[in-house]
């Protein structure tokens, strides 16, 4: 179990600073605001990224998620190993469904959300479950 939460806190964290570098108006790895949205973001007729609170708001999921295994048993922890569970796994599956295609149709975002962006949420998610039912 301590491999995967190092490995899941590890990738929560990861994430986290991506997108607070997103929230200061860091456009890591593309440079360029227009090709950041066509990648990260692809909702239909997007043209600006999210703005910082927005961002911030992720960006603090995404730290209670990796801070979660770390923290002494107590109801707390599992709702937030489950809760982790619940929002990664409703993302990976969203990923796969025609309605966020209709959504989010901008390339390369459509076919990275489910070349990469949906299974590592689906694996997250597996690793989430694996964690709160220990």
């Amino acid at each position: 179990m301590l491999i995967l939460a190092l490995v899941l806190s590890a990738i929560c964290v990861v994430v986290a600073a991506i997108h607070l570098l997103w929230a200061l108006g860091r456009w890591f790895p593309l440079g360029d605001e227009r090709r950041m949205v066509a990648a990260v973001v692809g909702f239909r007729e997007a043209t600006r990224m999210p703005g910082p609170i927005p961002c911030s708001l992720v960006v603090v999921a995404l730290l209670f998620a990796a801070s979660a295994p770390w923290w002494g048993d107590g109801m707390v922890r599992q709702v937030i190993l489950w809760a982790s569970a619940a929002v990664f796994g409703a993302r990976g599956v969203l990923a796969y469904t025609r309605w966020w295609r209709w959504l989010t149709p901008q390339e390369p975002f459509a076919s990275n959300d489910r070349r990469y962006y949906g299974p590592m949420c689906l694996l997250l998610s597996a690793g989430y479950l694996v964690l709160a039912m220990n």
